[in-house]
């Protein structure tokens, strides 16, 4: 058996938080210094991690090759899983032009530009967070924009500043799924107290883009559908998170927030011309004149419901117990590790949900989405293994992260930089969300960040007293306010925009506002670690 150590060089807390932060000082002066790219960085980072565990915390080579393995074993299932077979949905949207349909129908919903944003970039936008995120949203959000007239930087930053509400429940909720697994806290506990957070957030953004589009007077001629649309997303993210499930969290958002919108009176109005002409500087694509049968409508829809469907039976408990009962759990080979207390450490485990992992739900969608929009067996197959090939640099990534963030969790890393973090005391609720942003603006995935800053996080609140749960969920919350200034979502918006090479002029424009959600969020979370807002919490 390896026992951590929290104090492994030379007999220094300090000293061994030193040597314990190389691997995240490789990885992130990689991606944000020298601009390598993210899988060569993650692999590098590995290694860092290997050679710090292995020789400066005494693990065990093989246990700590092993570590690793099961940290990539995650990342592929069921993680990648999930993102694969939900990409794979949209590709068959597009393969068989009803994706184009969707498009069209969400711009004859209204002719308001600001509207159209608050549809599209926020509510659609947070639908495909949903199904596929790692930076989907902001390169399909950014193209249907300029479709729709919108000059290209301004469909790029609307989409990044849309891009931030959905994205801790993304990709089926994947960053919630990772970040309970990492730090071993329940799964329905870390997605309450997120659903407790990041809905805050929901009631500004849309205010936010209306500001984005048309400056003073669209807050003050739209500030209502974008309130109310703001107020569904945000009392549905809280309710599934809390009481359903963080899987349909974001889609139930996303349906909820376009309903309100485009139920309220104001947002069904033509727009002023003077408003169009001063907010579009492109034309209309001409397929927005073409008019679909209403039941080609339907099917385009049809995946979306499939997926909210499916999602809601398997929540339904006694299919919910059926599904847990296929759930299979592994003592994980050449793996044998207790934590400084000297008790195992859950990792040991590994636990392989085949069936009711969000993975095989989506591909169960993904198989009768073929059947509804008619795409012949051999087509979806080529399409799964197309998706799989699109994402082979990414697969890559996550599997080497979550590889390194195992490595230094079980190797004991995570934990002595946790206890070394606390000397901060009460100041760590403020800098938890800090934390996650910083991660996310590096790695571009809140599910990076999670595996990376998870663990960390609830050492250091152990340490200093304050809840695992509470900043846990912060490093999560406050890692979506960094996606928007991240390298890599800003490469994605710039190349579907068309605007390669300018992604310093994007920056520029969304930096200011991740910064100031930032700061917001810095001071619900301290709020909640205090009386003043505790009782938000479950």
């Amino acid at each position: 058996m390896y026992v951590q150590q929290l104090e492994p060089v030379a007999g220094s807390l300090g000293l061994s938080a030193l040597v314990a932060t190389l691997p995240l000082v490789t990885v992130l002066v990689l991606l944000g210094g020298v601009r390598l790219k993210a899988h060569l960085a993650g692999l590098i980072g590995l290694l860092t991690a290997v050679l710090v565990a292995w020789p400066a915390f005494r693990m065990p080579l093989g246990q700590t090759l092993s570590s690793a393995a099961q940290g990539a074993a995650f990342g592929l299932f069921p993680i990648m899983w999930i993102v694969v077979n939900a990409l794979w949905v949209y590709r068959m949207t597009v393969h068989t032009r009803h994706f184009d349909i969707l498009r069209r129908s969400f711009g004859r919903l209204s002719d308001d530009p600001r509207i159209q944003a608050l549809v599209v970039a926020f509510c659609f936008g947070a639908l495909l967070e949903a199904l596929a995120g790692f930076g989907a949203p902001v390169a399909i959000c950014s193209v249907m924009l300029v479709a729709l007239g919108f000059e290209p930087v301004k469909a790029a930053v609307v989409a990044l500043v849309a891009n931030t509400a959905p994205v801790a429940f993304g990709a089926m909720g994947t960053p919630v799924v990772t970040l309970a697994q990492v730090t071993e806290l329940p799964l329905d506990t870390v997605a309450s107290v997120v659903g407790r957070q990041t809905p805050l957030l929901a009631l500004v953004v849309p205010l936010v883009l209306v500001w984005l589009v048309d400056g003073r007077r669209g807050l003050r001629e739209t500030w209502m559908p974008a309130l109310a649309c703001g107020l569904a997303f945000a009392a549905a993210q809280f309710a599934a998170s809390n009481y359903v499930s963080a899987q349909l969290a974001d889609i139930g958002a996303a349906l909820l927030g376009a309903g309100a919108l485009v139920a309220v009176p104001q947002a069904r109005r033509p727009a002023a011309e003077p408003v169009r002409a001063a907010v579009l500087t492109g034309v209309h694509s001409e397929d927005l004149d073409e008019q679909d049968p209403p039941r080609e409508v339907l099917r385009a829809y049809a995946p979306y419901a499939l997926i909210v469907v499916i999602f809601s039976v398997a929540q339904i408990p006694v299919v919910k117990d059926w599904l847990a009962g296929a759930t299979q759990a592994y003592d994980w080979p050449f793996l044998d590790v207790a934590g400084p207390d000297g008790d195992p450490v859950g990792g040991n485990v590994f636990t392989w949900p085949i069936v009711s992992t969000g993975g095989t739900l989506v591909l169960l969608a993904g198989a009768l989405t073929a059947v509804v929009l008619g795409v012949h067996a051999r087509v979806a197959v080529r399409e799964w293994a197309a998706t799989v090939h699109e994402l082979r640099f990414a697969i890559l990534t996550v599997t080497s992260v979550l590889a390194l963030a195992h490595v230094m969790n079980l190797s004991g890393q995570a934990a002595t930089i946790g206890h070394f973090v606390a000397a901060a005391g009460a100041g760590l609720a403020f800098l938890s969300p800090v934390l996650g942003w910083f991660g996310v603006a590096v790695t571009g995935s809140d599910t990076s960040a999670n595996a990376l800053f998870g663990a960390l996080q609830v050492s250091a609140a152990r340490e200093s007293g304050l809840s695992p749960e509470l900043l846990a969920a912060a490093n999560s919350s406050g890692g979506v306010l960094g996606k928007m200034i991240s390298p890599q979502n800003l490469t994605i918006a710039c190349a579907a925009v068309g605007l390669a090479g300018r992604e310093g002029d994007l920056l520029r424009k969304v930096l200011p506002w991740s910064l100031g959600l930032l700061l917001v969020m810095c001071l619900i979370v301290v709020g909640q670690s205090r009386p003043a807002l505790e009782w938000m919490l479950p």
